[in-house]
């Protein structure tokens, strides 16, 4: 997104490459004898080649100690993990026990290092709390504003009310429940192709 950048400017910015594909992108990168022509598109973090993000952070942060246990919605404990940065919202595959039947991370509680799990329905939320939005707008809405909003990077937007908060924050109610929204991700907001603003994901609701 744009931080800061005022619409004025926006007419004086060249973006070289924003007519073309992805593939003629790669066309040109070949002719030009471009070694990065063939590299494989980044959907993960990309200074972690290997997609352990957990062994990054236990190599970066060995003081930290995250290990904990896995509970249903009930508070019983079904687990134990070796910690949290191993989970995300909405994960199935690799929990680590034999759960006996499909479980979702639901939730992740850092001070108390558990993960939360339950079925599939439970990961539906209606709505969400943004904070940090920026508005590609002359300014914030006055009123609440119907668009799409995306998720995550493979969330399909999807039909909702943005309604802009005090203090930089965002209401964000869909008129479908979305499955696994999770803090920190970001939220975008779309009329079409275009990008009213987007912000940090901090609840579901």
């Amino acid at each position: 997104m744009l931080y800061g950048i005022r619409r004025g400017i926006l007419p004086h910015l060249l973006f070289p490459i924003g007519g073309y594909r992805k593939e003629e992108v790669r066309q040109i990168a070949r002719a030009a004898g471009l070694g990065v022509h063939d590299k494989p598109d980044s959907v993960e973090i990309c200074f972690v080649p290997d997609g352990d993000h957990g062994s990054l952070i236990r190599r970066r942060r060995p003081e930290l100690a995250t290990a904990g246990t896995i509970v249903d919605t009930s508070g019983n404990v079904l687990a134990e993990h070796p910690g949290i940065e191993n989970f995300t919202i909405g994960q199935r595959k690799g929990l680590r026990f034999a759960a006996g039947q499909r479980r979702y991370v639901l939730r992740i509680v850092p001070e108390d290092n558990q993960v939360v799990v339950g079925d599939r329905e439970e990961l539906l939320s209606s709505g969400l709390i943004a904070s940090r939005v920026n508005w590609l707008l002359d300014a914030p809405p006055e009123a609440p504003i119907a668009c799409s909003a995306k998720i995550r990077y493979r969330h399909a937007a999807a039909p909702a009310t943005v309604t802009a908060l005090p203090d930089g924050a965002a209401s964000v109610r869909f008129a479908e429940p979305q499955s696994a929204i999770t803090p920190g991700q970001a939220v975008v907001f779309y009329d079409g192709a275009r990008v009213l603003g987007g912000g940090w994901i901090e609840k579901a609701l």
